[in-house]
């Protein structure tokens, strides 16, 4: 009897345990807890000085647009992705179409129209400005514009660290992690470093990677520029402290101690 008593209680513990939710050891483990609605302000990057944008516009009648094209150039050729530490040829896309530069105050200046300030514009904002602005002049342009030149560094304890030319015009930190083949082993995920430079104004923070909090944060989307630094734990920088040639000293020092030996032996003989 006692014996059927222990497997009735055994079995009934394990039903218990195997009911248990099990907890993963993953990225943003309590992304069902966190409400994503904040994280939509950020998900698109705005232009900054130095941006390099290629705007075609089209409409019906090709020859009426054509005053909106007046700086076309057929030669761009843009790096999707650049991956600095493998050995796989970066895939080329060829861009072509009127290129413009935003300057140190923000502004392009596109064909009949002028002055266009891109400041605190993305993509879509700037492109549908610039659909009501031409309206003026054309019937139902279309307006296609690509951020070519759009870069993110990433350095640490990453699998391929390096810059990384994005012209999608923006990416995630995930996205970019991704893109630098993940942390390695040695990455301290909890307290990755975000540095940014938005208009000369230099801004750090640090992310917690295995929470899904950091998704409400303006640095889960990334903007032109910004550098992500995967920290080493203590177990790297203390094996990077050690000289790498202390195998090579040790073996030279060896070899002459054999040989004082010798020498002291065949002196004593």
């Amino acid at each position: 009897m006692n014996f059927k008593k222990y497997i009735i209680a055994g079995a009934l513990g394990l039903a218990v345990f195997s009911c248990a939710p099990r907890q993963e050891i993953t990225y943003m483990k309590d992304i069902e807890n966190i409400v994503l609605d904040n994280s939509i302000k950020n998900s698109r990057s705005t232009f900054q000085p130095g941006d390099q944008l290629i705007i075609t516009v089209t409409a019906k009648d090709m020859d009426v647009v054509k005053p909106f094209n007046q700086s076309y150039s057929s030669g761009t050729t843009t790096t999707q992705y650049t991956l600095p530490s493998s050995n796989n040829i970066p895939q080329q896309i060829p861009v072509s179409g009127s290129t413009y530069i935003v300057d140190t105050d923000g502004n392009i200046t596109f064909p009949q129209i002028g002055t266009v300030s891109t400041k605190g514009e993305n993509i879509e904002t700037l492109r549908s400005k610039l659909i009501d602005l031409i309206s003026a002049y054309v019937k139902n342009p279309i307006v296609d514009l690509k951020l070519t030149n759009f870069k993110i560094s990433v350095l640490g304890e990453v699998n391929k660290p390096g810059q990384y030319v994005i012209p999608d015009g923006g990416t995630t930190l995930l996205g970019a992690l991704g893109l630098a083949g993940d942390a390695t082993p040695f990455g301290i995920r909890t307290n990755v470093l975000i540095v940014r430079n938005v208009d000369g104004q230099i801004t750090k923070e640090r992310v917690d990677l295995t929470s899904a909090q950091f998704i409400n944060s303006p640095y889960y989307y990334l903007k032109q520029n910004d550098v992500i630094y995967v920290q080493p734990n203590a177990n790297r920088e203390k094996s990077a402290r050690v000289d790498p040639n202390t195998g090579l000293y040790i073996s030279v020092a060896s070899v002459i101690a054999s040989l004082v030996i010798g020498v002291l032996a065949l002196t004593k003989n």
